[in-house]
């Protein structure tokens, strides 16, 4: 299926910018335009009872559908509040959380699959994630709906934070194009849900900076901004590949959770033309990478990024290559430290 040029900058901006509007009420609100593609006001409406945040756009012969997912509404991030506030919150903790967001001893469970002394029921969590309440299952009915619509378009799915974690999902499950913008890692949940694993998720494309502790995996542990708030993020492995701004080091950003904003994407990074040194692709490796290269990604030093600037030649680009966020200790980076199994009550 024909997907988004994931190396443009102006494709990505206008990604970004639906992933926005569906946040907003309609285009008499808060609201960009985007060329090419309608605003599709109406259709939202025939998926009310869905229960989901989300916006439909189509170009003008509708060769092109693109569903865009919110993310979650909240007051202490961008999302703001609003109706879908406290399911947000839930499927955020079943999503992102090693075990129904038993983050420590006084946090109550979102679901029953705690067994106690770091042991969590393995078959719990896998069918926890398939309730029909969730946005996941939401989501699947969501795009067969889409399909019966549109049956000769192709369809691409966008969204932002929870909405592109939901979006990855819905894009592994269909084989659809994913571009997601600071979503939380999604491997996890993939990998409960029993969906695709890779090499067949190149088709995920996830947008992140460094600034960001949600989408780099950091906003975690009972001090954390995120647990403070009541928000279990404990996953940091994301399906496809990544395309990483460091606005960290390019643009001294400070790692903030208010940086998660996608309007924050939108106007402070992909509005501006810049561009961003890489390494040159290896010709026999020509997307991976290693998290032993990725300091930010809890592998490496600076001794190892010094030794590379003395070895590689750096391009310049207006959008960072995806590469993949290659899981050295394969799942065991996320939720390490609990006992996946099954005990008898």
């Amino acid at each position: 299926m024909l997907g988004p040029d994931a190396t443009d900058r102006e494709t990505l901006l206008a990604l970004a910018k639906m992933s926005f509007n569906a946040y907003s009420a309609g285009p008499d609100t808060s609201w960009y335009n985007v060329d090419g593609f309608n605003s599709a006001s109406q259709i939202p409406l025939l998926f009310s009872f869905l229960n989901v945040d989300l916006i439909v756009r189509t170009d003008e012969d509708n060769s092109t559908v693109v569903l865009s997912l919110k993310g979650t509404s909240a007051g202490w991030i961008a999302g703001g509040g609003g109706p879908t506030v406290r399911k947000d919150k839930l499927n955020d903790n079943m999503l992102f959380s090693c075990c129904c967001a038993r983050v420590g001893p006084t946090w109550s469970t979102v679901c029953g699959c705690y067994k106690g002394s770091g042991k969590c029921s393995q078959s719990c969590t896998e069918m926890a994630l398939q309730d029909d309440d969730l946005y996941y299952s939401v989501g699947v009915h969501l795009y067969n709906n889409l399909t019966y619509m549109y049956p000769n378009s192709h369809i691409w799915v966008i969204g932002h934070s929870l909405g592109g974690a939901v979006s990855s999902l819905i894009g592994v499950t269909f084989g659809a194009p994913v571009v997601t913008f600071e979503a939380p890692a999604e491997k996890l949940a993939a990998a409960r849900l029993h969906l695709p694993s890779p090499p067949s998720t190149h088709h995920i494309t996830h947008v992140i900076h460094t600034a960001d502790p949600i989408a780099m995996g950091v906003c975690n542990g009972v001090t954390s901004t995120c647990a403070i708030a009541g928000y279990a993020m404990e996953t940091r492995c994301h399906l496809g590949k990544v395309v990483l701004y460091d606005t960290v080091t390019k643009l001294k950003w400070s790692v903030d959770i208010r940086t998660h904003s996608i309007a924050q994407v939108v106007e402070r990074l992909l509005a501006e033309e810049l561009e961003w040194a890489d390494d040159p692709p290896v010709e026999d490796d020509p997307e991976s990478v290693s998290l032993i290269g990725w300091p930010w990604w809890g592998g490496g030093d600076d001794k190892d990024k010094d030794k590379d600037k003395d070895t590689k030649k750096k391009i310049k680009l207006p959008v960072p290559i995806a590469k993949e966020q290659a899981d050295l200790y394969s799942s065991s980076l996320d939720c390490f430290n609990w006992e996946f199994g099954e005990w008898d009550e």
